[in-house]
C-alpha cells in the first residue's frame, strides 16, 4: 500500500460505525439514485455505484454524489487484458472516487498495471489514489458453482489464493465474503482492506447470497466495510434499518 493510499485507508478505518456501511445504489434511474442519496447521506459512509446505474447514468451520477459531499465506491469489477483495465483504472481515478474494483482472476499483471496507472494518474492530478479492491469469489457462488467453471477445491482456498495474489500486485484490499475474513487476515495482514457484501441481519432472507454473516459478526471478524443494499432498500423504514445495522455493529 502506498503512502497516499495508506493515509486514505487510515482516515476511512478510524471512523464511527455508520461510516463502515456502503449502501448499494442498485437502482435503474438517476432520479431514484438522487432520492436515496438525499435520504441516506447522513446515515451511511459510502455509496456504491454498480453496473446497472453506471450503464444508465454514467459519470454524472458520481458527480451528483460527490457534490453532496459523499464518497463513492465504483463497483464495475474490471476484467480484461492488462492495458485495457489499466486505462479504465486511470479514468476511475479521474472521477475522484474513493474506491473501485477489478477481478483478481484477471491476473497479476492486470492488477499490477492498474495499480501503477491509478497511482500515476492521482499524482498528476494532485489527488489521493483511490483504494483499489480485487474481487475474489462472488458471494453468490459456492463450491458447486466453482466446479461449473472449472475451478476445483474449496471456496476458502480460492479466495485466500486470489487475495494474496492481489496483495503482491499492489492492490489495497479485496471484496470477499465475511466468512473468509479470518483466512485473508492471516495470509495478508491487518492493513489489507476487506470489504464484505453478503451482509444480512439474522432475521432476514439471504436472497441470492450464499455466504453471509450479520453486521456484528462481520465487523468482529475484521471487516473494514459492509456492502448493504436490499436489507435497507426493501425495509419499510430504511433509516430505522440503517440504525439497526449500526446498533448491531456497535
Amino acid at each position: 500500500m502506498t503512502d497516499s493510499s495508506q493515509s486514505l485507508y487510515d482516515r476511512l478505518t478510524m471512523s464511527d460505525p455508520k461510516e463502515k456501511i456502503i449502501f448499494a445504489l442498485d437502482v435503474d434511474h438517476f432520479s431514484e439514485a438522487q432520492r436515496w442519496v438525499k435520504l441516506l447521506k447522513d446515515q451511511v459512509g459510502i455509496f456504491k455505484v454498480g453496473k446497472q446505474l453506471f450503464t444508465h447514468s454514467g459519470p454524472k451520477v458520481i458527480d451528483m454524489i460527490l457534490q453532496k459531499g459523499q464518497k463513492v465506491f465504483l463497483d464495475l469489477k474490471f476484467h480484461d487484458i492488462p492495458n485495457t483495465v489499466a486505462r479504465a483504472g486511470e479514468e476511475a481515478t479521474k472521477l475522484n472516487v474513493t474506491m473501485f474494483n477489478l477481478h483478481a482472476l484477471g491476473g497479476f499483471e492486470m492488477m499490477k498495471k492498474t495499480a501503477e496507472a491509478s497511482r500515476a494518474t492521482a499524482k498528476d492530478l494532485g489527488i489521493s489514489k483511490p483504494l483499489i479492491l480485487a474481487v475474489t469469489v462472488l458471494t453468490s457462488m459456492d463450491e458447486e458453482c466453482l466446479k461449473e467453471v472449472g475451478i476445483q477445491g474449496p471456496v476458502l482456498g480460492e479466495v485466500e489464493r486470489l487475495a494474496y495474489l492481489a496483495m503482491k500486485a499492489g492492490i489495497d484490499g479485496v471484496v470477499a465474503s465475511p466468512q473468509e475474513i479470518g483466512a485473508i487476515r492471516k495470509r495478508c495482514g491487518e492493513k489489507f482492506l476487506i470489504v464484505t457484501p453478503g451482509i444480512r441481519l439474522p432475521s432476514e432472507k439471504k436472497d441470492d447470497q450464499k455466504r453471509t454473516l450479520s453486521p456484528k459478526e462481520a465487523t468482529q471478524a475484521g471487516a473494514n466495510y459492509l456492502v448493504i443494499g436490499r436489507p435497507i432498500k426493501e425495509a419499510k423504514d430504511p433509516i430505522a434499518a440503517v440504525q439497526k445495522i449500526v446498533e448491531d455493529i456497535s
